[in-house]
């Protein structure tokens, strides 16, 4: 029985990129102290808890310290996956 090549479903090699929202939440941990990134925009608006997620998964964010006033805030910092996709 022959197989159909084009149903064949080839891995890609593209590297993933971070969105603009993504690319702009990592560069702010360039310039801090252990790669801390932030909690909030430049607003004053709390960063959407789906971006710090999907950071994290890429590995490009990793959980750094819980913090006990609010447990439910996710404070990451910068890891060398994430400072290569910026360079």
């Amino acid at each position: 029985m022959a197989v159909n090549s084009a149903a064949r479903v080839e891995p890609r090699n593209e590297q993933v990129r971070p969105s603009p929202v993504q690319k702009r939440w990592l560069e702010r941990g360039l310039d801090q102290a252990g790669g801390k990134l932030p909690l909030f925009d430049e607003e004053g608006r709390e960063i959407d808890p789906r971006t710090i997620k999907s950071c994290i998964r890429q590995g490009w964010a990793e959980p750094w310290i819980a913090n006990p006033i609010k447990p439910d805030w996710l404070v990451c910092r910068l890891t060398e996956a994430g400072r290569a996709v910026l360079a």
